[in-house]
């Protein structure tokens, strides 16, 4: 092995960013400063409203601003629009235009005219990384790390059973180690019966099935490369429904944790995706998922241990290191706008051949590879 998947925070100051915004979103990168504190801090809050700024200076212990401008007097690294996807395109690009490096929350504009716009305002700025981190996530990273190791060989086929649009079309090219193209897609929706039990708002008291959707789609980048998308409306959450991946490559697969692969002509062989998780039995380490290891070498390693953080706060706290690093000139991009763009365009394509019934090409784009625009490191990271 070769790869390990980690973020190391900066050992020298904490990582100094703005937040655009008092919602959820923004609630959770400030929380993650909170537990991780030699790893992040918040520069401050921009609050429109007075009341609202004193609860969260209250309730949060961070600093808050009345406007953009007196944010960016206190220096952050980098700012963080947590605002409605209407308003996430011109904010990005308002402070993009301002010489600020951003990290704009998924997606980055609400429609197809919206990237297109933003795009040309700010895309070959440089400026612009956004907030895409399901492929940082503990097991999806120990998969990518083997994937890009050649264990299975080159990927062909991946399908994904676990998050919607542009999140799932991010894993499914960041598999496949595809660059920025025309996709067609074919996708269709279905309507059945199921229990929902769990959503955000809690335990609905019901075990009643009530008329669910389930999208299935292919997306064919061509060469023989494909993706199947299947997602079922509230998958996140739904008890009932579990999270599925597959890898295909040309010498085997990963599913789920499990790893098949030729080793010579005669020798198929098994492996498989081993968590160290503290906490359990009578470890009194604390709970922490600390590695996940693949034939005995570490392919995915916790950069945050003790700060107890679930494995989506530890995907977008490697995230957030990633970004300080790219923004202090000691590591690369992360995730550039280029990159979910064309997520979000294909899951927009796929949202259409829902609506028409019939299969969807995209178009060359400012940000596709034939614009020329070149692909961070040949795929998506």
């Amino acid at each position: 092995m070769t790869s390990t998947q980690t973020s190391t925070p900066s050992a020298r100051t904490p990582v100094r960013f703005g937040l655009i915004g008092t919602g959820w979103r923004s609630e959770f990168f400030a929380r993650l400063a909170r537990q991780a504190p030699e790893a992040f801090a918040v520069a401050g809050v921009v609050s429109r409203r007075p009341e609202r700024a004193a609860e969260v200076a209250r309730d949060w212990g961070v600093p808050t601003f009345a406007t953009e401008e007196e944010l960016l007097a206190a220096d952050p690294e980098f700012v963080i629009p947590c605002v409605p996807w209407g308003e996430m395109g011109p904010t990005t690009a308002r402070l993009a235009g301002a010489g600020v490096r951003v990290l704009a929350e998924t997606p980055p504009a609400a429609d197809l005219e919206g990237l297109r716009t933003l795009w040309s305002a700010v895309g070959e700025s440089g400026l612009v990384q956004v907030a895409e981190q399901y492929l940082l996530m503990p097991q999806h990273a120990a998969r990518l790390a083997v994937v890009r190791d050649g264990v299975i060989g080159d990927v062909s086929s991946v399908q994904v059973s676990s998050t919607h649009l542009y999140h799932a079309v991010s894993m499914i090219r960041g598999f496949l180690g595809v660059g920025r193209g025309p996709v067609t897609v074919h996708a269709q929706s279905f309507t059945a019966p199921l229990a929902n039990p769990l959503s955000p708002a809690g335990w609905s008291g019901s075990d009643a099935p009530e008329p669910t959707a389930t999208t299935l789609a292919t997306l064919d980048f061509g060469d023989g490369r494909t993706g199947l998308y299947d997602f079922t409306d509230n998958q996140w959450w739904n008890p009932l429904r579990a999270r599925r991946i597959v890898v295909r490559g040309s010498r085997g697969e990963i599913v789920d944790e499990k790893v098949t692969r030729l080793v010579d002509p005669w020798t198929p062989v098994e492996s498989s995706l081993v968590r160290r998780q503290a906490g359990l039995d009578l470890n009194l380490e604390g709970v922490d998922l600390q590695h996940v290891s693949f034939d005995g070498r570490v392919v995915w390693r916790n950069a945050f241990a003790g700060a107890r953080f679930s494995e989506d706060d530890l995907a977008v706290a490697d995230l957030l290191a990633a970004t300080g690093a790219w923004a202090r000139g000691e590591g690369p991009a992360p995730y550039p706008l280029a990159e979910a763009c064309e997520d979000h365009q294909i899951s927009l394509a796929l949202g259409e051949s829902i609506r028409t019934g019939t299969s969807v090409t995209t178009g060359i784009e400012g940000w596709s590879d034939a614009a020329g625009t070149a692909a961070a490191d040949g795929a998506p990271a």
